[in-house]
């Protein structure tokens, strides 16, 4: 009897231990995953791969770093490229939305429309969007509200053709080329359009709705024009090297809305530092993950502003930049 009660009580003291083990390993689970929880999800989906829109997210990325939120220790960062495609925008989006993503980060102005088409709840914070008011991203910049807020980079097309002016004198006509479905471009164009009208220039467009209709598109402008404006457009801007190739064997200076329009072959521009607009991008978004309301955030316009020339383009097209704006600018080519 008594040796059956020592199996019996070992076989307790067994079935004892396993329990302990498997809590405390369930428990260490729990807390691994509890831990990973920890780590706030930030998604970020960019409309298209090209170099202004990579700055942007390359330094706001390294800029959240040094705001203290570094991917991989207390942030997960999920970066998507949509392909220049509006369906996987919207495919993205919901992606982050359905995930319940602490924050989502939108580049360029077609990425915010899609994200603030998915939720009212998640905080965004867009970059690079042109015209925020006029794209229905807020209402009101100083006040943006609900749950959206961000930085623009809107430049002036006056400020461009003004430096067009001291560049290549003599423009008569202007070639705007832009996408017609992209609200920022229009906002711009609509600018150069009002210039024009004070200053005695003829506007030609040729719009393109996709990056394989831009050469169409710049030929149909160099037989017509002086000059070619393209502002800052995300189909026009991936196709950027095309661009300058059809139009410097023309002859004709296409003047851009961004610095690297410029250094992919345009002759220049009056605008903004992309470097610069993603760290205040990022700023905005540690403010965010540190608790704040988005729509308490003001949205940031960028109002330091540079001159970008590309020597190359200009040799290729005989055309001598002069000395007051060299000293001025940032230099691309030799």
């Amino acid at each position: 009897m008594k040796k059956f009660m020592s199996v019996v009580i070992l076989v307790c003291l067994s079935l004892l231990m396993t329990s302990l083990v498997g809590c405390t390993s369930s428990q260490k689970q729990s807390g691994e995953s509890s831990k990973d929880d920890n780590k706030l999800q930030i998604g970020i989906v960019q409309i298209v791969e090209h170099p202004s829109l990579n700055t942007i997210r390359e330094s706001l990325i390294k800029e959240l770093g040094a705001q203290g939120f570094k991917d991989g220790e207390n942030i997960v960062i999920d970066y998507q490229n949509a392909q220049g495609d509006q369906t996987n925008l919207k495919t993205i989006c919901q992606k982050f939305v359905n995930n319940k993503y602490d924050l989502i980060i939108a580049i360029a102005t077609p990425s915010a429309q899609a994200a603030v088409g998915e939720t009212k709840e998640i905080p965004i914070v867009f970059s690079a969007c042109t015209d925020p008011v006029g794209s229905g991203l807020v209402s009101n910049l100083e006040k943006p509200g609900q749950n959206v807020t961000g930085t623009s980079d809107a430049v002036s097309a006056e400020k461009i053709m003004e430096l067009a002016k001291r560049i290549t004198p003599g423009i008569k006509t202007v070639g705007a080329l832009y996408t017609s479905s992209e609200t920022n471009s229009v906002s711009v164009v609509n600018n150069l359009k009002d210039y024009a009208a004070k200053n005695s220039l003829t506007v030609v467009e040729a719009t393109v709705t996709n990056s394989s209709e831009v050469q169409q598109a710049v030929s149909s402008l160099v037989g017509k024009v002086d000059a070619i404006f393209s502002p800052i457009d995300n189909t026009v801007a991936s196709a950027m090297p095309l661009v300058a190739q059809v139009a410097n064997k023309a002859k004709k200076p296409v003047y851009v809305g961004a610095d690297s329009m410029v250094k992919d072959g345009g002759l220049a521009t009056f605008g903004i530092n992309y470097t610069i607009l993603g760290q205040e991008t990022a700023k905005m978004a540690a403010e965010i993950l540190n608790g704040k309301n988005a729509g308490d955030i003001p949205v940031k316009t960028m109002t330091d502003m540079d001159i970008y020339v590309n020597k190359d383009t200009a040799a290729a097209i005989g055309v001598t930049i002069p000395d007051d704006v060299l000293k001025a600018a940032t230099i691309f080519g030799k």
